[in-house]
């Protein structure tokens, strides 16, 4: 695409008026979280752990090491549940705690060496049918349901900060 057209594309875009999702739409988004919790909680029984469990290793494997404080603020959990996560992700083989090289008090989390390997064969399962999904889509239409998941996960993140917050609903 050259620069014109893809000039010409974005003023077409910042002109079409922006969707609004009707009650079915709403539906099928809402079915689809419904479908992602149940199966990460199905994954999670699969390995003997909790979701949260399953979201902490998730978030390490992504962002790297963490202190517990900011898997707890991630996971919104008080600090003593995020501290039995992490048991439990270290008693299983997920983690290890280690101290920092420059604040011996300051204790990180991070992955053993093979600390996903369970997950990733548990999640094998859900690679296949998506990958059976992705069949369906150019190399492009992938790329916008990754920006997409990407700003939704943005405005996931602020709405539950908002929420944490004590924010209302409504104008």
């Amino acid at each position: 695409m050259s620069d014109a057209e893809a000039e010409t594309a974005a003023e077409a875009e910042a002109q079409a008026p922006a969707f609004q999702p009707g009650p079915a739409e709403a539906d099928i988004f809402r079915e689809f979280l419904v479908a992602l919790m149940v199966h990460n909680e199905a994954v999670a029984a699969r390995l003997g752990l909790q979701s949260a469990d399953i979201a902490a290793a998730i978030l390490l494997e992504s962002r790297g090491p963490m202190p517990v404080g900011a898997i707890a603020e991630e996971l919104g959990l008080p600090s003593a549940s995020a501290t039995r996560v992490i048991d439990r992700l270290q008693k299983a083989g997920y983690v290890r705690r280690v101290r920092s090289d420059q604040d011996r008090r300051a204790v990180y989390v991070e992955l053993l060496p093979d600390g996903m390997t369970d997950y990733h064969a548990a999640a094998e399962i859900s690679q296949r049918h998506l990958a059976e999904v992705a069949a369906h889509y150019s190399l492009d239409q992938v790329m916008v349901m990754l920006d997409m998941y990407r700003r939704t996960t943005e405005a996931y993140r602020s709405a539950t900060a908002e929420v944490r917050n004590g924010g209302t609903a409504g104008p």
